[in-house]
């Protein structure tokens, strides 16, 4: 039943590059991810319609077109843990409401001097229209995190690399950042420090 419905995914996403003018090559070779909670077919479903609607931001030029930025300086990195990658936010859609359709930060990997590739996403609500003292936000069945220094509550979603350290997980181990456009994320007392 699983390879029937990632094969089913599979077509999908095929079928919608096709509409959306999307080259094939960059979906028949990705497999869907794991969750984190791989029984629960909300999730499955979830990162289906996740994977459809950002499949044409698969290239940096299409997301820019679409409302995010197009030149990020710096890249996200752990000491320890791997990487985020670069952050491009379409600012027009950060507000109370988390859609799988606009997500608010694309999560891409430089791979050369001109191109990047599209790891993922971050779902993000400023803690100015969701209080942080509230109950968290939810998006696929998940509680969204407080990160006190940006003020906001997110989520990381590892839809187009899957992430063996979970498809909610913070940073990906396998995820590089150039020396020159590091940023070193630090724990540092329960609050997170930024240097570089």
């Amino acid at each position: 039943m699983r390879k029937h419905v990632c094969i089913l995914g599979r077509l999908q996403i095929i079928l919608a590059a096709l509409t959306m003018g999307v080259g094939t090559s960059a979906c028949s070779s990705n497999r869907i991810p794991s969750t984190t909670r791989e029984d629960d077919p909300r999730v499955a479903r979830d990162l289906r319609q996740l994977r459809l609607s950002t499949a044409p931001f698969r290239t940096l030029d299409a997301a820019a077109t679409a409302g995010y930025a197009g030149v990020v300086k710096d890249c996200l990195v752990h000491e320890h843990h791997g990487a985020m990658g670069y952050h491009h936010v379409n600012a027009s859609v950060v507000d109370a409401r988390l859609d799988l359709d606009r997500p608010e930060i694309l999560l891409y990997e430089r791979i050369s001097e001109r191109e990047y590739r599209l790891n993922g996403m971050e779902f993000i609500v400023p803690y100015r229209v969701w209080p942080r003292d509230s109950v968290a936000p939810l998006l696929m069945g998940q509680s969204l995190k407080h990160e006190d220094n940006l003020k906001i509550w997110y989520l990381h979603v590892w839809a187009w690399k899957e992430n063996p350290n979970g498809l909610f997980a913070d940073f990906h181990p396998a995820v590089k950042c150039p020396a020159e456009g590091s940023k070193i994320f630090r724990p540092s007392g329960g609050a997170a420090q930024l240097s570089r």
